[in-house]
C-alpha cells in the first residue's frame, strides 16, 4: 500500500559541512554515473525512489555509484560477505578528523601527500583511504589482519588509477598486534583512523541484526544479514570495541612520537568514560571526543596525542 509521501530536509542534519552526502540520494545522478544501480532503485512504500538496504547487492552497487559520481572512482567491489560500509558516514570521520589541530596550517584544511593517515582494519572495502586521497590528497597505509581484505584493497588501488601510489596495503600477521609490526623504524603519521570490531562474538552480531531488521519491520521470520557483511574480524573481536581500544590505547604508547593524533571511532557510549580514564592514564596531553550523528544513530570518535605544546610546534614545522 502507498504511504502518504513524506516531506524530508533538504540536507541532512549532523552530518559534516564539507560532507558531499548531506543531501538525499539523487537516484537519477547516480543512474547516469553507474547504469547498473537502475534495476534496485524503486518506489518504496512513501512514493520515494529508494533502494532495500538489507539487499547486500543492492547496497555494493548503490556505492559503487557514489564513489563513482563523487570520487572518480571506476571500479570498487568487495568479496561476498565482506563488510559494505555505508559512505556518508565514512566519509564524516575522515572530514572531522581533518579538522583536528595541528593537521591543518593555521587552521587551513589539510591537503596534500604531506598529511600520511595510517587505517587500522582497511578492510575489503577500503573506504577511508580512497576518501581521504581524493577529498584532502592525503597519502595513506592500510593495514588488515585478514589476506583476503588486504587484496581486495589492493585491486581497489591498482584498478583506479587516481588511487595508485596514494595508498600502501601492510598485512598484519599477528592478531595480537595493532600498530607494532605496522608502523615501521622512523615512520611518521599525522593520523590514525580505525572504525574497531563492535561486538564481542559472532552470536551478539546476529542479534543486533535481528534487532534492527524488527526495528525497521522486516520480516521476523527473516535469516539475519550482518550489517552490509561482515567477517569477524571486521565486526566482532573477543571483548569486542571496548577491549580492542584499550588493546590500542595501551599500544600507542609505544609510538607516541610516531604520530600527532591517534583516533578511533567509538559506537557504545557507554565505552566512552573507560577509554578516556585509559588513554588519560598513559599519559596522553590532549583527548579529544568528537560526536557523530547519522540520521538516528550517535557515534562518536575519540582521539589523543602525547605530544606537548612544544613537540606539537616541531612536528608542524618539520612536517609542512
Amino acid at each position: 500500500m502507498i504511504q502518504k509521501k513524506r516531506d524530508f530536509p533538504t540536507i541532512k542534519p549532523g552530518l559534516h559541512p564539507r560532507n558531499r552526502h548531506r543531501e538525499r540520494y539523487d537516484f537519477k545522478l547516480l543512474i547516469s554515473a553507474c547504469a547498473e544501480l537502475a534495476p534496485f532503485v524503486k518506489l518504496n512504500a512513501y512514493n520515494d525512489e529508494s533502494i532495500d538496504f538489507f539487499d547486500p547487492e543492492a547496497v555494493q552497487v548503490l556505492n559503487g555509484a557514489l564513489l563513482k559520481q563523487y570520487y572518480d572512482i571506476g571500479f570498487w567491489s568487495v568479496p561476498p560477505g565482506y563488510l559494505c560500509p555505508p559512505i556518508p558516514g565514512r566519509a564524516d570521520y575522515i572530514h572531522h578528523v581533518a579538522d583536528l589541530p595541528g593537521i591543518g596550517s593555521h587552521g587551513n584544511i589539510p591537503s596534500g601527500s604531506r598529511i600520511k593517515c595510517l587505517d587500522i582494519g582497511v578492510g575489503a572495502n577500503c573506504i577511508y583511504p580512497i576518501i581521504g586521497v581524493r577529498e584532502y590528497g592525503w597519502t595513506f597505509v592500510g593495514s588488515d589482519t585478514d589476506p583476503v581484505s588486504i587484496g581486495s584493497a589492493r585491486a581497489i588501488v591498482e584498478r583506479n588509477p587516481v588511487l595508485n601510489g596514494r595508498i600502501e596495503l601492510r598485512l598484519q600477521d599477528n592478531q595480537s598486534k595493532i600498530f607494532r609490526g605496522i608502523i615501521q623504524k622512523n615512520e611518521l603519521f599525522d593520523l590514525t583512523v580505525c572504525n574497531p570490531p563492535f561486538h564481542t562474538s559472532l552470536a551478539e552480531a546476529q542479534k543486533g541484526s535481528i534487532r534492527k531488521l524488527n526495528n525497521l519491520n522486516h520480516k521476523r521470520n527473516a535469516s539475519p544479514k550482518l550489517n552490509f557483511g561482515g567477517q569477524n574480524n571486521e565486526l566482532w573481536c573477543e571483548g569486542g570495541e571496548a577491549k580492542f581500544i584499550h588493546d590500542m590505547i595501551a599500544e600507542s604508547t609505544l609510538f607516541a612520537t610516531s604520530c600527532f593524533w591517534f583516533t578511533t571511532l567509538i559506537s557504545k557510549e557507554s565505552n566512552l568514560k573507560s577509554i578516556h580514564e585509559a588513554i588519560e592514564k598513559a599519559g596522553a596531553s590532549e583527548i579529544k571526543t568528537i560526536p557523530m550523528e547519522h540520521g538516528n544513530k550517535t557515534s562518536r570518535i575519540v582521539a589523543w596525542t602525547f605530544l606537548n605544546h612544544t613537540q606539537q610546534t616541531k612536528w608542524i614545522g618539520d612536517r609542512r
